[in-house]
């Protein structure tokens, strides 16, 4: 389990660094972000791969090669496409108010499913409490958003759109985080970073299909679109960034989560989610140059103690 913590929280920290892109590539659109960043990581899991290709190659079977693809849409494509719509649309606020229900939402949905493994499963009595603190951590983080930001308004469509996009990639990444923990305690054979390696090709091939779309559209629908011509430093800036989340978030992040979600029982491993928001806030000061204010400062508080409690919850259960 301290091995389990470990990794949840390196992914959690390598994670953060997605939320950088939006401040460091505003003039790009959400489907060329998306397309950009997964060809990235096709690129870069290609020939980390090639080495043990044979190999790998024969574990695959159809079946698992159709979930990857799945694996891929929801927790990649899908999901980082609707949270760009929805910050477009709504702003940071509304968006992450919803989306950041995931670790409620991914415990919930793996303890009433049975997804839990009995050697370490907690029942749902004695994760409430950790559970409330973590929501009332998430409460205050998005209290103070709301304070000291403005959203976008662009009417009550829009607005509707927007977060519908949210709830969509809320449904999105805890459908995922699911799939991934069952596929990965059902498949022994695959180490976790084979795992995060065919997760990257197939993530890659999908990201250069959107991005040859992208290519083939006509010139008008790619302006009603947001995709603009840019000077060559931007694309030089916009292949760097996501080169860099390619390898940080994507394969490195994700092969420490697998790491993770084969540790821990998947009550913990859902709640391990909120260190992606933690560092994304520490990041976020670092950028703006300024520290915590009192509300952030309650809320990080309240979330790692929510973590901390559920840890022992889950030790004192497994010692029972």
């Amino acid at each position: 389990m301290r091995q389990g913590i470990f990794y949840g929280v390196s992914a959690g920290a390598l994670w953060g660094t997605v939320f950088l892109a939006p401040l460091l590539l505003p003039d790009f659109a959400p489907v060329q972000m998306v397309a950009g960043r997964y060809l990235a990581y096709g690129l870069i899991s290609l020939p980390i791969a090639l080495p043990g290709a044979r190999a790998l190659a024969r574990k695959v079977r159809a079946a698992d090669l159709a979930l990857l693809v799945q694996l891929a849409l929801t927790g990649n494509l899908l999901y980082y496409f609707l949270l760009s719509v929805s910050v477009q649309y709504v702003g940071i606020a509304p968006a992450s108010l919803i989306i950041g229900t995931l670790p409620v939402t991914i415990t919930l949905c793996g303890t009433l499913g049975g997804g839990d493994r009995g050697a370490h499963a907690t029942p749902l009595r004695r994760l409430a409490a950790p559970l409330l603190v973590i929501a009332a951590g998430i409460a205050c983080i998005n209290i103070d958003v709301f304070r000291h930001a403005s959203p976008s308004t662009r009417g009550g469509w829009s607005a509707l759109l927007g977060i519908a996009a949210a709830l969509g990639a809320l449904a999105s990444w805890t459908r995922f985080a699911l799939d991934n923990a069952r596929a990965l305690q059902t498949r022994p054979q695959f180490s976790g970073n084979e795992w995060s390696l065919l997760w990257g090709i197939v993530s890659g091939a999908l990201g250069a299909l959107v991005w040859l779309a992208l290519a083939c559209l006509p010139a008008p629908l790619a302006s009603t679109l947001g995709l603009t011509a840019l000077p060559a430093g931007r694309w030089h800036l916009f292949w760097c960034v996501n080169m860099a989340l390619a390898f940080g978030a994507s394969w490195l992040g994700n092969g420490l989560w697998n790491l993770a979600s084969r540790a821990l029982p998947l009550t913990l491993s859902g709640q391990m989610i909120v260190f992606e928001t933690l560092f994304a806030l520490l990041y976020g000061f670092l950028y703006a140059r300024r520290g915590p204010r009192p509300l952030e400062i309650a809320a990080i508080g309240l979330l790692v103690c929510g973590v901390v409690w559920s840890v022992r919850r889950h030790r004192a259960g497994k010692n029972r």
